[in-house]
Parts: structure tokens; sequence; C-alpha cells
């Protein structure tokens, strides 16, 4: 549900008040910088994504939903932004599996080979790409429940803040998906290894 403080001043800026969408920003703009930050890890590209969103915030400040929080809108617009971006850089891996995390950074369980050929490297960005085009043809509810857990690896306790629903759901909405993602890559005729731990 919306704050108060909030309802006044997106009702303000629609009347055109530029000063109330500023206050808007200013409210919650280290909040999202930090969610889009943990996203990109590259402060440059987060702060231009942080631009990014609240501007489209604006242009489409006539659609919220005042039912649910207006940090939660946010969040959801930056996410989306975030993923544009990183799908931009053609990440060469997207497993289900979360990576192991190493001093030196990340490291994906499904690719250890040390005899790693350009053909092997042709087949990953095809799984790649057929695993994420199956993402984003899951409905957005569950779409960005996978994408939180797997992609930024977030816990169920960050997913349910951000999304403002019951960690109970946020469990149900993570297997659902990954049920429904599951049956899509195999119509599509793509291997699923199941990983030995999905909580």
């Amino acid at each position: 549900m919306i704050h108060e403080v909030d309802r006044i001043l997106i009702h303000t800026a629609l009347q055109g008040d530029q000063k109330a969408y500023d206050e808007l920003v200013k409210k919650y703009r280290g909040s999202v910088y930090n969610l889009i930050y943990r996203m990109i890890e590259n402060r440059q590209e987060a702060e231009d994504i942080l631009q990014e969103t609240f501007i489209k915030a604006f242009n489409a400040l006539h659609t919220f939903n005042e039912e649910f929080a207006f940090s939660t809108w946010l969040f959801k617009i930056a996410t989306n932004n975030c993923i544009d971006t990183l799908r931009k850089r053609k990440l060469s891996t997207y497993s289900l599996d979360s990576p192991v995390k190493t001093k030196n950074g990340e490291v994906n369980r499904e690719f250890a080979d040390k005899h790693y050929t350009p053909e092997q490297s042709a087949i990953s960005s095809e799984s790649t790409s057929i695993i994420l085009g199956a993402i984003e043809t899951l409905p957005e509810k569950y779409r960005s429940v996978i994408n939180m857990r797997h992609k930024e690896d977030k816990s169920y306790e960050e997913i349910s803040a951000i999304l403002q629903v019951p960690i109970g759901t946020v469990k149900a909405r993570i297997f659902r998906a990954r049920e429904m993602l599951k049956k899509k890559l195999k119509e599509r005729g793509y291997i699923v290894r199941s990983p030995n731990n999905q909580k």
C-alpha cells in the first residue's frame, strides 16, 4: 500500500509540480541506486541507469497503481533497466545454478572445463540465448523472482522486502517459475539439468 506522503507528492507531481517529483527522487534515490549497483557492479553504469529509471518513472507516473508501494514500482523499473543492460553486455553464461563466489569473483559451475574450446563457447552462447529467451516468456511475477533469485543472487528475505509479499509467496513463485521454465526449455528441445540444491 502506498504511503500517504508519497500519494500526495505523486498527485502534486501529476499536476505539474516538478518540485514534488524531485522530493520523491530525493527520498528513494539511495535505495534505488543500491539495488542497481548490486546488479550492475559498475558505478558509472549504475548512475546512468538510476537517471533512466527516474525519467521512465516520471513519464509513466500516470500509470502508477496506488494499491502498491511507490518503492516497489521504482524497484521493478530499475530491475528491468538493469536486466536490459546486462543483456546488452552479452553475458557468456546464464544458469539456473547460482555461481560459486570466490575471492577473484564468480565462477559458474557449468563451465569449469580446462579444455574450453571455441565450439564450447558457441554452445554456451546459444544456451544463454535459449534460457534468456525462455525466461522472457514467463509471466512478469515469475520472471522477476527467477531473475532476482538466480541472476541477482538475492535471498528470499530480500526478494520478499522488494516485492512486499510474504516469504512463503516468494518461495512458491520461485518454485512455479522453475517448473514453468523447465517445461518451456524442454519444449524448445533444451535438456535441463536440475540443480542439486534449489533452495
